[in-house]
C-alpha cells in the first residue's frame, strides 16, 4: 500500500507558482530576476476597499458567516451581472468562494462523472486540464491558434462535441493569451450549444478578466445570449480587476438555486465560508463609485505596456507576438529562437524521462531565467495534452514599464546567445529538479 492515493499522480499544478522555486534558486546564485511569471496586478488594492475591511475587523465582523456568502455581497454581484450582462440574477443563485479557482473544482465535482468529456481551451488556465484529469473526466483540449488571435469559432467547437460532452469551459478574456471572444463568436457558439447539447450540459464561463479589455472593447458574456442563462455557470471575482489577489474572493452564478445549494455544500465541506470582512470589502468594490476610476487607471497602464512590449518582442529575431485584446499577458511565439539556439535538437537529445519533464520552450524559459534573469512561463504550463511542437512563452505585463523594457532587452540578448545556451545545457539541468 503506497503512501499517496493513485489519483494524486493525476493532479497537475500551476507552474506560474512552481517556477518560484527556480527563481529563488537563481536569486540565491546572485541572479537579478525580472518577474514576468505571475498573473498578479502590480497594483495594491484601493484604499476605499481596504478601509471597509479594516472597519469591519475593528467592529468584530470576523466570525463564521453564511457559507453561501453574505447576502449584501450576493446582491451586489447580482446587480453587477444585471448591469454588465443584462441578465436578472436571483442572489440565491450566487455563491461566494475564496477566489475564482474553487468553482473550477466544484464544477468538475458537481457535474462530471468519470468518462464524461470536458472541453477546455488550450493554451488555457492550467487548472482546467489538471482537474479534468484528476476527477477522471476525459480531457478534450480545444487548441487555440495564433493566426486566429487565440479565439475560436462555433465550427471549431462543433468538431469537439460528442454525446459524452458534459462541461464546456470558456475563458474570455483569456489567460495566457489575452484572446477575446467577440459578440458574434458568442452568438454562434450559443446557437450551437442550444442545438447540439443536452439541457444538462453546462457551460463554465470564466470571466475573471472581465474588466481588463483594450482598444475600447467591451466585455461580452455567453450568459447574455438567449437560452444560455439556464445552462451557464458564470464565474468571476476580485483578484484581477480590483487587484485583490491575496484577498481570495470570487463568485459563481449558477443556473438554478438547486445548483447553488450544491456549490454551497461543497463550500461547507472545504472552506466553510469566506471571511465576512473580506466579503464586505468586495461589496464595496462593486458599490463604491471610486472603483471605476481605479480600475480604468490600472487598465490604461496595462494597455500602455502592451502597446510597447508587442512591437519590441516582434523586433527580436526569432520571436513573433500577436497583439492581445485583454488580460495583462502577451504570448510570444519563440519557435525561431528555439531553432536558433538549438533548443529543439537539445530537447530531442535528452533521455526520454527528461523530455517528459520539459519542452524546447521550457529549456529556453530556464535559460532566460538562470543566465539572463528573466522569469517567464512556457507553453506546456497551460495545458500539455496535444501541445507538442508549440513553442510559446507567457509574459505578464504586470510590471513597471522600465522593468518590462529591461526584461525584453535581456531576452533579445539571450535569443542570440547560442554559445551560452550550449554551455547552459552542458553545465546545468534545472528541468530535472
Amino acid at each position: 500500500m503506497s503512501l499517496f492515493a493513485r489519483r494524486i499522480d493525476d493532479l497537475g499544478t500551476e507552474n506560474a507558482f512552481t517556477v518560484g522555486a527556480h527563481i529563488r534558486r537563481a536569486e540565491r546564485a546572485g541572479v537579478d530576476v525580472i518577474h514576468f511569471n505571475l498573473g498578479e496586478p502590480d497594483f495594491d488594492s484601493a484604499e476605499h476597499i481596504n478601509r471597509v475591511a479594516i472597519e469591519q475587523i475593528r467592529a468584530g465582523n470576523s466570525h463564521y458567516t453564511d457559507p453561501q456568502g453574505i447576502l449584501s455581497l450576493r446582491q451586489a454581484v447580482a446587480r453587477h451581472v444585471a448591469d454588465t450582462r443584462g441578465v436578472d440574477v436571483d442572489p440565491g443563485r450566487v455563491v461566494v468562494m475564496p477566489g475564482a479557482k474553487p468553482p473550477i473544482g466544484y464544477a468538475m465535482a458537481a457535474y462530471v462523472d468519470p468518462g464524461d468529456e470536458v472541453i477546455y481551451p488550450s493554451p488555457g488556465f492550467p487548472i482546467y486540464e489538471s482537474l479534468a484529469v484528476y476527477t477522471g473526466a476525459t480531457p478534450r483540449p480545444l487548441h487555440l491558434r495564433e493566426d486566429r488571435s487565440f479565439a475560436f469559432t462555433a465550427a471549431d467547437l462543433a468538431e469537439m462535441l460528442t454525446d459524452r460532452t458534459k462541461l464546456i469551459i470558456l475563458n474570455s478574456p483569456s489567460n495566457p493569451t489575452g484572446g477575446v471572444l467577440d459578440g458574434r463568436d458568442l452568438d454562434e457558439i450559443a446557437d450551437l450549444i442550444r442545438e447540439r447539447c443536452r439541457p444538462n450540459v453546462r457551460v463554465f464561463s470564466d470571466e475573471v478578466y472581465e474588466h481588463i479589455l483594450f482598444d475600447g472593447l467591451v466585455h461580452h458574456s455567453i450568459i447574455s445570449r438567449p437560452g444560455m442563462a439556464e445552462r451557464t455557470v458564470l464565474v468571476s471575482g476580485h483578484s484581477k480587476g480590483f487587484a485583490m489577489t491575496g484577498w481570495r474572493l470570487g463568485w459563481a452564478v449558477l443556473p438554478t438555486v438547486e445548483e447553488s445549494e450544491v456549490f454551497t455544500r461543497l463550500n461547507i465541506n472545504t472552506i466553510s465560508c469566506v471571511p465576512p470582512f473580506i466579503q464586505e470589502a468586495g461589496r464595496a468594490a462593486y458599490e463604491d463609485p471610486a472603483s471605476g476610476a481605479t480600475v480604468s487607471g490600472m487598465v490604461e497602464a496595462f494597455e500602455e505596456r502592451r502597446n510597447w512590449v508587442v512591437p519590441a518582442l516582434n523586433a527580436i529575431d526569432g520571436i513573433h507576438c500577436a497583439m492581445p485584446k485583454g488580460a495583462f499577458y502577451v504570448f510570444p511565439n519563440i519557435g525561431g529562437v528555439c531553432e536558433r539556439l538549438g533548443a529543439i535538437q537539445a530537447w530531442e537529445a535528452l533521455p526520454a524521462t527528461e523530455r517528459e519533464m520539459t519542452s524546447p520552450a521550457g529549456l529556453v524559459q530556464l535559460f532566460f531565467l538562470y543566465r539572463y534573469g528573466v522569469a517567464t512561463v512556457d507553453r506546456n504550463s497551460f495545458g500539455s495534452i496535444g501541445a507538442a511542437g508549440q513553442h510559446y512563452l507567457r509574459i505578464s505585463v504586470a510590471a513597471g514599464l522600465d522593468l518590462i523594457q529591461e526584461g525584453v532587452r535581456r531576452m533579445g540578448s539571450a535569443a542570440g546567445d547560442e554559445e551560452g545556451f550550449r554551455a547552459f545545457m552542458q553545465e546545468e539541468r534545472p528541468w530535472t529538479e
